[in-house]
């Protein structure tokens, strides 16, 4: 357990409590079976994903189409492989079964645009933030606590390009930070910190660099147009990954326990984007259940609403957005943000906790 989150101080209101395990056991038990079952067959939506990105690559290379009908293609372009990303997301947890050597096949396909490797991934995500999700400077996708900054006060211009830090360019955020933060992770945090030990970061590294290659060769075949081949789409797929996982966690206290309905945040929007996004917005019920496919999620979402209404928090994902760019990203406590640049700008987590929840919807 990290020092800085101490059980004791996150118990108001049932808050806190380390019953992470008797609810998945329930879960299980009162929801239907199939909830939980494998779906290979759900691979099959690789191929029109990759019809729709290929085809809109060539299209914008020979249609001749104006500029404004390239950029409505690259859109769609990027929009497609952030969606794909998120299916391969599922796949490397292992919901559609297969062999790890397929599961590594079309996690390229997902993450290969986004400069990931699969198996880095694999530890990155499925191990490391699963295994430490908000559990002070331990999680890789956090900002971590104030600590750090004190300890290594240069970080603090890091947390100027964050949400949150009112900066100009925190506004252009979401467009790169998937890629960055990857590669922040594997080229600092996977060579420094135990759990991503076992991990073959040089073949991470060479893998990572095949990709950035793709991408060029891609654009010098694509002259001017490289604009809405390259620069669009990878702006918009990593924009649409990060729109979800930076309001998974961010506006959440850290936690001890590693309980999903106290360090994790679902989103409600559009049903229609939902489907496209692979329901990537019912993130509590995906770390209650990282190899549960994704269509089944509503499913584990009515329970909690049902059963645990209070504990449940997934306001819409606008109002998530809004909140995000409002408040700063540094933990000065486990239910208190602070912004390192200037510590008299705080922000109390835990009214969050009732005014977001389902509870607070259903009255």
């Amino acid at each position: 357990m990290n020092a800085a989150v101490k059980p004791d101080t996150l118990r108001p209101s049932g808050f806190g409590l380390p019953d992470e395990r008797e609810l998945r056991d329930r879960m299980r038990k009162e929801l239907p079976a199939d909830t939980f079952k494998t779906q290979s067959w759900r691979v099959i939506w690789f191929l029109p994903l990759q019809l729709v990105i290929w085809g809109g690559i060539a299209t914008i290379l020979v249609a001749g189409l104006p500029w404004y009908a390239n950029l409505l293609v690259g859109l769609v372009v990027g929009h497609t492989i952030g969606s794909q990303a998120l299916l391969a997301h599922e796949v490397l947890h292992g919901s559609l079964g297969m062999s790890k050597r397929w599961q590594n096949f079309f996690g390229w396909l997902g993450f290969g645009p986004l400069i990931v490797p699969p198996e880095f991934w694999r530890k990155w995500h499925n191990v490391v933030h699963h295994g430490h999700t908000n559990m002070g400077d331990s999680d890789p996708d956090s900002f971590g606590t104030e600590r750090r900054y004190k300890v290594d006060p240069k970080q603090k211009k890091f947390t100027k390009l964050a949400p949150g830090s009112g900066t100009w360019y925190s506004y252009l955020f979401l467009t790169y930070s998937f890629t960055f933060h990857a590669q922040l992770v594997l080229w600092f945090q996977a060579k420094k910190r135990k759990p991503f030990r076992g991990m073959n970061r040089r073949r991470a590294i060479i893998q990572s660099f095949i990709c950035v290659a793709v991408w060029l060769v891609l654009a010098a075949v694509s002259g001017p147009l490289a604009l809405f081949t390259v620069l669009v789409p990878f702006m918009v797929a990593n924009a649409l990954g990060q729109g979800y996982i930076l309001t998974n966690h961010f506006l959440r206290p850290q936690s001890a326990t590693n309980n999903p309905l106290d360090n994790s945040m679902s989103v409600r929007t559009w049903p229609l984007l939902d489907r496209l996004h692979y329901r990537f917005s019912h993130h509590i019920e995906h770390h209650f259940f990282p190899k549960m496919a994704s269509n089944k999620a509503p499913r584990v979402r009515a329970w909690l609403e049902q059963n645990y209404a209070d504990r449940y928090v997934a306001p819409s994902h606008w109002q998530a957005i809004k909140l995000l760019y409002s408040t700063p990203r540094v933990y000065r406590s486990a239910t208190e943000l602070v912004d390192p640049c200037n510590p008299e700008r705080t922000f109390d987590l835990m009214p969050l906790q009732h005014s977001m929840s389902a509870a607070a919807r259903q009255t």
